[in-house]
């Protein structure tokens, strides 16, 4: 029997969707769809500090990539879409914390490399009385100075990796005195070669290049770096481990009752090895304060110190084998940036991803019409 005649004549014809419904549905769609390419694909950030100048400068508008070193799997899936943690106007929590998912990231392109402008969560918020998930921690952006396994040092403002000298970003920053023969330097023209000096500085930080042509003006007697001084602890910037605006964890640093003082300062510092998965690190009083951190808040164990006893879970150890690995990232504005030579290591589940280009640049010091920073819109981030 042929039902085909009968279906046609008796089917009801579809009702034509409302407009209102139509709306709500592209609405949706759209919010899935952006959604989604947020989360496992690019990103849109914004530069609101100086601590990569002058590479990136407050008001540039970033694209980060997610597949790059692969995207993770939100540890908070459950959250208001575009509110990163929390929700504007009525200061709320922008995600539901009542389900949490262990970390795990997709494969990506390649590892985060030495050298790369990497975006991830800021690591000292684990100790913030706002606790948050790790996706939902601030957002940091500096560069990767050293990877899993690297011995890394500063030297006089110079980061050495292994032994070998890094080399340096292509426009970093750092501070300068200068005496003049009397003469001051005219203001125009250190405005011609960026030089300024940051709020709650005393000297102006400038590039390599601008150094060198400041000093080949007449008036100008003499120019250097303003650095710390090998092997003294400069009290009024204290660095990790013994940052005290920067506790590194629940337990204490001082094995035996003494506290532990490296001698090193934001421009000599170290050597200090950085973490890699699977590696084993013998505990003892000059080890265990630079990996307590690590141990007790990153890798989620419970550290007692009994005298001259370390105690991890229970048990009385002189060792541990990392589950994560670490990475070691700075500001190329080296004198005012909020780095790892002050709160340490950044651990892998807290990258977020590879910064890729400039789409916009907005100045808002500069004249109306110039507050478009024509020159750096999609310019590519090295």
């Amino acid at each position: 029997m042929n039902w085909k005649f009968w279906s046609k004549k008796n089917k009801p014809a579809k009702k034509k969707k409302s407009a209102t419904r139509e709306w709500v549905d592209a609405i949706v769609f759209a919010v899935i769809a952006a959604t989604l390419i947020r989360t496992f694909f690019i990103e849109a950030y914004v530069i609101p500090t100086p601590s990569m100048e002058r590479s990136l400068l407050v008001g540039d508008f970033l694209f980060v990539s997610k597949v790059n070193y692969g995207a993770r799997i939100p540890e908070t899936p459950i959250a208001f879409p575009f509110a990163h943690h929390t929700m504007p106007l009525i200061n709320t929590k922008a995600y539901w914390d009542g389900l949490e998912l262990p970390y795990y990231r997709l494969p990506g392109f390649s590892d985060v490399k030495k050298g790369d402008v990497v975006v991830f969560n800021y690591p000292m918020d684990a100790d913030s009385p706002l606790y948050r998930p790790v996706d939902k921690r601030e957002n940091f952006i500096k560069r990767c100075q050293g990877t899993p396994g690297d011995t890394l040092s500063v030297v006089d403002g110079q980061v050495f990796v292994d032994g070998k000298a890094m080399p340096n970003p292509p426009n970093e920053l750092m501070e300068y005195s200068y005496t003049t023969n009397g003469i001051d330097v005219n203001p125009e023209i250190l405005d011609e070669l960026n030089i300024k000096t940051y709020e709650g500085h005393s000297y102006p930080a400038m590039t390599k290049d601008a150094a060198a042509t400041l000093k080949g003006y007449s008036n100008i007697k003499s120019l250097a770096p303003v650095l710390s001084p090998k092997g003294v602890t400069d009290p009024s910037s204290p660095v990790y481990p013994t940052n005290p605006y920067h506790p590194v964890g629940p337990a204490s640093l001082m094995l035996n009752g003494k506290q532990p003082n490296y001698k090193w300062s934001v421009d000599n510092y170290g050597p200090i090895i950085i973490p890699k998965k699977g590696w084993t690190v013998k505990l003892d009083s000059t080890t265990y304060p630079l990996y307590e951190r690590c141990i007790a808040v990153y890798e989620n164990n419970k550290v007692q110190v009994s005298g001259n006893d370390i105690i991890i879970n229970g048990k009385k150890t002189d060792s541990y084998t990392f589950k994560l690995n670490y990475y070691w990232m700075m500001g190329d504005n080296r004198h005012d940036s909020d780095d790892s030579r002050y709160w340490g290591f950044v651990p892998e589940d807290h990258i977020v991803g590879k910064a890729l280009f400039i789409w916009m640049s907005w100045d808002d010091n500069a004249s109306f019409f110039s507050k478009i920073r024509w020159s750096r819109l999609f310019r590519g981030i090295h």
